[in-house]
C-alpha cells in the first residue's frame, strides 16, 4: 500500500473547518440570529463624570486620583440628577453623592454645656510678698538666714548690725536718763527716736536697766515665710531702708491659667474652676476665678486665668504644672441651635454651612452663611442663619464646594454677590416660611431670601439691576404677609390657612 499524502491530509482538515463555520452560520441563522438594536437600560444611562478640585480640566469617568496632583476626583455632574429650581442649587445623584460619601445631620436645639481645658502654674500670691529692710545704716556682723528657700518666723532675729548712728542713739538715751527729772521731754524724744528705728520697747527698756549701749543690734523679722532672695552677706554695708531679704507667705498660693479667646464664653469672675497637678497624681483642687485679666498678651493672644487656694501644709510649690477645666454654659445660655465643627467651612471673616435642600428627588444642596457663637466641644452654637430642623453636610463639604466653584455658582471662594437687605415679615409657620421665601426669590434681582421663623426677619441679597424693595414688600402683602412697608389686606389675609393668622387683632 503507499503511504498517505500529507498534502492531501491537510486539505481534508482545512475543508472539515470550513464546513464547522458554515454550519455554525446556518445554525444560527434557523434560529433567529439576525442582530438586534442592544436596549440600555435607565440605570446604563446614568453617566457620572469625575474631575479634580485643582485641575478641573481633569475628566474621567470612574473615581480615582488626578493624574496632576494625587487628589481624590470628585462628582462633577450627573445627568440622572433632578432639576432644582433655585439657580444656586447643587444637584447631585444618589449615586454621586454615595460615592463622595456625603453625609448630612439635623439642626438641633439643645443645653448648650460644654467645657475649656486650661493649662497654667502654680505661682506666689503676689499680696503676699514682703521685702524685710535695714531700718539703720551699718555693717553686717551676721546672718541668721544663710541660704534662700529657708523659712523663718515672725519676730525672728535674722541679723547682727553695727551701726555707729543707733550707738550715738543709745547714747543719747543714756544722757537723757540723768536729765529726766528736769527735762523728762528729752527722755521721751530719745526713746521716739528708737522706735522709730524699730527697736522694740522691751530693747529700750534693757538698755536704761543696764546703762550701757550696745554696739551691735539685733534686726527681728517683721514677717514670716520663705526667703525667696537674699540681698546681702556677712560684712556688707547698708543704708537705711535697704533690703536684706525678700519673703513670700505660701500659705496661700495663686493658680494662674492661660485662656484663648474663644475660652472667654465660660470664664466670669466666681465661676468654679477644678484643677490637678503632675506632681500630685490622683489628686484634684477647685476653687473660684477671683481675677480675670483685662488684655490679652499680644503674642501668645492669650489672658491669665487667676483662682486663689489654700495650702497649709505647703504642698503647692511655685511653678508646679497645672491643669484646669472649667464647665458650664457659654455666655451663661441655655438652649441653642448647635451643629458639628466639621459642617462649617471657614474663609476669611466668613462662616458658611451646605444646606440639603428638603423634598428634592436627588440630593441637592446650598450654600448657606451663617453666624457661629461659642464652642461646645465637637459643636458648635449657631446664632443666626440656620433654623432648627434642617439638615447641614457634615462630610464631604469640601466636595461639593469644589462642585459650585466648577458650575459657576455661589461657593466658600465665590461669594454671590449683592448688597445684603433685612426686611420684617410677619408669618408664623413652615408653610409661611416656604411662601414668604418663594415670593421674594420670584422677584427680580434677588439672589437669595432666607425668614427667620423667630425674629421674623427676612435676609434678602439683592444683585445686578436689583429688585426695588418697595416691589418686593408689596408683593409680599398681596400673598397676606404684612411687613415693614405695607399691610396685608384683610381679606387676603383671612383666606390664608388658619396655621399662618400670625396677627395678634
Amino acid at each position: 500500500m503507499k503511504p498517505n499524502n500529507p498534502l492531501k491530509r491537510y486539505g481534508y482538515l482545512a475543508a472539515a473547518c470550513a464546513l464547522g463555520i458554515l454550519a455554525g452560520m446556518l445554525v444560527q441563522r434557523s434560529c433567529g440570529g439576525n442582530n438586534q438594536p442592544h436596549i440600555h437600560t435607565d440605570a446604563e444611562a446614568v453617566e457620572q463624570t469625575w474631575t479634580c478640585s485643582m485641575h478641573p480640566q481633569i475628566r474621567q469617568d470612574q473615581p480615582g486620583k488626578c493624574p496632576l496632583c494625587a487628589m481624590d476626583l470628585i462628582p462633577l455632574k450627573s445627568t440622572g440628577s433632578s432639576p432644582i429650581d433655585d439657580p444656586d442649587a447643587i444637584a447631585w445623584s444618589t449615586e454621586a453623592a454615595a460615592l463622595a460619601d456625603i453625609r448630612s445631620s439635623r439642626v438641633e436645639r439643645a443645653p448648650a454645656m460644654g467645657e475649656v481645658r486650661l493649662y497654667g502654674t502654680i505661682r506666689i500670691d503676689e499680696r503676699r510678698l514682703q521685702s524685710q529692710t535695714s531700718h539703720v545704716s551699718g555693717r553686717i556682723e551676721k546672718l541668721a538666714v544663710r541660704f534662700v528657700g529657708e523659712t523663718i518666723q515672725a519676730e525672728q532675729a535674722i541679723a547682727e548690725i553695727y551701726s555707729p548712728d543707733l550707738l550715738n542713739a543709745q547714747q543719747e538715751l543714756l544722757e537723757a536718763l540723768h536729765w529726766a527729772d528736769n527735762n523728762p521731754n528729752l527722755l521721751k524724744a530719745a526713746r521716739e527716736k528708737l522706735r522709730q528705728w524699730k527697736i522694740p520697747d522691751h530693747k529700750i527698756a534693757e538698755i536704761e536697766r543696764s546703762a550701757k549701749a550696745s554696739p551691735t543690734l539685733e534686726i527681728i523679722s517683721g514677717y514670716g515665710g520663705v526667703v525667696i532672695n537674699k540681698r546681702v552677706e556677712e560684712g556688707d554695708y547698708v543704708e537705711r531702708g535697704g533690703v536684706l531679704f525678700e519673703l513670700a507667705d505660701l500659705s496661700s498660693v495663686w493658680a494662674v491659667f492661660e485662656a484663648y479667646e474663644s475660652d472667654l464664653p465660660y470664664l466670669e469672675i466666681g465661676g468654679k474652676l477644678e484643677y490637678t497637678l503632675p506632681a500630685l497624681p490622683g489628686e484634684s483642687f477647685s476653687g473660684r476665678i477671683s481675677f480675670i485679666d483685662p488684655t490679652l498678651d499680644p503674642v501668645s493672644r492669650t489672658l491669665k486665668v487667676r483662682v486663689e487656694t489654700s495650702n497649709p501644709k505647703l504642698r503647692l510649690k511655685p511653678g508646679m504644672y497645672a491643669h484646669g477645666i472649667v464647665k458650664g454654659r457659654p455666655g451663661g445660655s441655655s438652649d441653642a441651635l448647635s451643629i458639628p465643627r466639621s459642617a462649617v467651612l471657614w474663609t476669611g471673616k466668613r462662616s458658611v454651612v451646605y444646606v440639603k435642600i428638603s423634598g428634592a428627588d436627588a440630593p441637592a444642596f446650598k450654600l448657606r452663611d451663617v453666624e457661629l457663637g461659642a464652642y461646645v466641644g465637637s459643636e458648635v452654637i449657631v446664632l443666626s442663619g440656620l433654623q432648627e430642623g434642617e439638615e447641614v453636610v457634615t462630610n464631604g463639604a469640601f466636595m461639593i464646594d469644589a462642585s459650585a466653584q466648577l458650575e459657576g455658582k455661589p461657593s466658600m471662594m465665590n461669594r454671590a454677590e449683592g448688597e445684603l437687605a433685612m426686611l420684617s415679615v410677619g408669618g408664623l409657620c413652615e408653610m409661611c416660611k416656604d411662601r414668604i421665601e418663594s415670593i421674594a426669590r420670584s422677584q427680580r434681582g434677588v439672589s437669595s431670601a432666607v425668614w427667620d421663623m423667630q425674629s421674623r426677619k427676612l435676609e434678602l441679597r439683592i444683585s445686578g439691576q436689583g429688585s426695588e424693595m418697595d416691589a418686593i414688600a408689596k408683593a409680599l402683602a398681596h400673598a397676606g404677609h404684612d411687613n415693614d412697608l405695607y399691610r396685608a389686606d384683610d381679606a387676603v389675609y383671612s383666606a390664608l390657612p388658619e396655621c399662618c393668622h400670625y396677627r395678634l387683632n
